[in-house]
């Protein structure tokens, strides 16, 4: 990918409520092309699921957890993007976000429960994926999508240990050969 760090702020997290959801927006984070993410709360749960699916499936990908959001979000050394309904529309704001992300990193907070209203005061941008309610994974998804404008579709993986192996009907995973892994690096 070009550009910098994407950083993912899951920002809320309700043990037993929230673990299937932060869990998946972890996943989303990983599979869609940020480089980490970030979660507050007690996300032990979530945290050792996500860092499980890139022990086996690949990396780079890292895994914190917080308990100082406010603080990551007040000293991010790059731009802060708040996704929410609220929002301005992503397809007008995608561009400068896109040329922020070129020259720095970025910090995308994924909100929970109520987002505390600084967040939306300090972010770079406020970005709705849709004005309609829907899912924070469905908005994390589209807008990593949009940022790396599809070629996080083509990522190749590193220290896999297997891969999912693309089938019209079926499924299959099988185990990395690491001899052919090793030839595709030279």
């Amino acid at each position: 990918m070009e550009g910098n760090e994407v950083t993912v702020l899951r920002l809320g997290h309700r043990a037993g409520r929230d673990n299937r959801m932060t869990t998946h927006v972890g996943l989303t984070a990983r599979a869609l092309g940020a480089d980490r993410v970030v979660l507050t709360g007690n996300a032990a749960g979530p945290r050792g699921t996500i860092e499980d699916i890139t022990d086996r499936f690949g990396g780079p990908f890292t895994v914190e957890l917080t308990d100082e959001p406010k603080r990551l979000v007040r000293g991010f050394p790059g731009k802060v993007v708040h996704l929410t309904m609220y929002g301005l529309p992503v397809q007008d704001v995608e561009g400068p976000i896109r040329d922020a992300h070129r020259e720095g990193s970025l910090l995308v907070v994924v909100g929970a429960e109520k987002v505390p209203f600084d967040v939306y005061e300090h972010a770079d941008w406020n970005v709705g994926v849709t004005n309609q309610p829907h899912s924070e994974v469905a908005g994390l998804a589209v807008f990593l999508d949009r940022l790396f404008e599809g070629r996080e579709l083509d990522r190749a993986w590193e220290d896999a240990d297997r891969q999912v192996v693309p089938m019209a009907t079926g499924k299959q995973v099988e185990p990395v050969d690491p001899d052919v892994a090793s030839d595709d690096a030279e």
